[in-house]
């Protein structure tokens, strides 16, 4: 029986039991602690038994994470946590496997593994905290600082164009992608959610804020003042409006987005692009997650979410075709297949 048919009423588990006895070492502000606590939310909402969630990190400030939940753990090395999380996965399917990275140790030094865990569609859960910044070693420009942005080791500023994470998703054929904001506990729990009950390799970025090292780099999309204009909150089957007046929209002219404010040049909210999370095609997805201010708003919620075959269930499917059809049932028939003879 797989432990997502038992219901979260059965279990009966709750937040504290997944509450560790370790002390968190997070900076005070970190957005990591608000992380946490969505994770801590989410996770007696699933219906799995607690023994069967495991937890898997490379390096990093995020990387921790293993450390604060009361679960089976991994705390790999760096830009290895999706060799790990796929091993855990493979080796057991019918466990919970969550992945916790960051910008630095997914896409840097984990590029490769990052991208083909995603291609190959492994049923796991990747958290990705983004802060456009190494945190951990001190402020070294990561694959997502923004280009000129003064660090350590840019001290003109970086000149490589940054990764965006839902670009490299999508192009790398993933079929769930999502985006929130470590001030929106709510959102990221709901999100978390959905995550967790796709079917398949759900990554999860999280715009998440180094009080240290990059304070305030997302301060356009979480700012009091700014954050309405800079911030589209997608949802299935709604029309994408923003805007502290609700009256900005989304619409698509020649094949590219465009910003138009409604009850202007005859703008009505029908002419507003609807989004559809669940369309196989990733060109509107791949639109919508490229989006950043100040040109557009950035993309908040599910905005990819599409069923495809998981790469464990081929495997196990595989395993059980062979184990169906071969002639060889146990260690025995291996050992006297074939030629045989004896040595005297």
């Amino acid at each position: 029986m797989e432990n997502q048919h038992i219901s979260a009423e059965t279990l009966q588990l709750t937040k504290e039991d997944f509450a560790s006895d370790q002390m968190v070492k997070w900076c005070p502000g970190c957005g990591n602690h608000a992380i946490l606590h969505a994770v801590e939310n989410v996770f007696p909402q699933l219906g799995v038994r607690k023994e069967d969630f495991v937890v898997v990190s490379g390096i990093g400030c995020s990387s921790r994470f293993p450390y604060y939940m009361n679960t089976y753990g991994i705390h790999g090395i760096h830009g290895r946590a999706a060799a790990l999380a796929t091993g855990v996965k493979l080796t057991n399917p019918n466990l919970s496997v969550w992945m916790i990275t960051g910008d630095g140790d997914s896409m840097a030094i984990g590029g490769n593994h990052f991208i083909h865990a995603v291609r190959r569609n492994i049923d796991i859960n990747l958290l990705l905290f983004n802060n456009r910044i190494y945190g951990l070693t001190k402020g070294q420009y990561s694959p997502t600082t923004p280009q000129g942005k003064v660090t350590k080791t840019s001290p003109q500023g970086t000149y490589e164009r940054p990764f965006n994470p839902g670009e490299l998703v999508i192009g790398a054929q993933g079929n769930f992608f999502a985006r929130v904001i470590d001030t929106n506990p709510r959102m990221m729990t709901a999100v978390f959610l959905e995550a967790a009950r796709h079917k398949g390799a759900s990554i999860v970025e999280i715009l998440q804020n180094c009080v240290i090292f990059f304070n305030r780099a997302h301060e356009l999309i979480t700012g009091r003042e700014t954050r309405d204009d800079n911030q589209l909150i997608v949802e299935h089957g709604k029309p994408m409006i923003f805007g502290k007046q609700k009256n900005k929209g989304l619409i698509l002219r020649n094949s590219h987005l465009e910003i138009v404010t409604i009850g202007e040049n005859n703008i009505t909210e029908a002419d507003i692009l609807v989004h559809d999370q669940y369309e196989s095609d990733p060109g509107i997805h791949m639109m919508i997650a490229r989006m950043a201010p100040p040109e557009f708003p950035i993309a908040l919620g599910i905005i990819r979410s599409v069923a495809s075959q998981t790469y464990d269930q081929a495997l196990m499917a595989s395993i059980a075709q062979e184990k169906a059809t071969s002639s060889i049932k146990t260690l025995d028939d291996l050992l006297n297949s074939g030629n045989t003879w004896e040595i005297e």
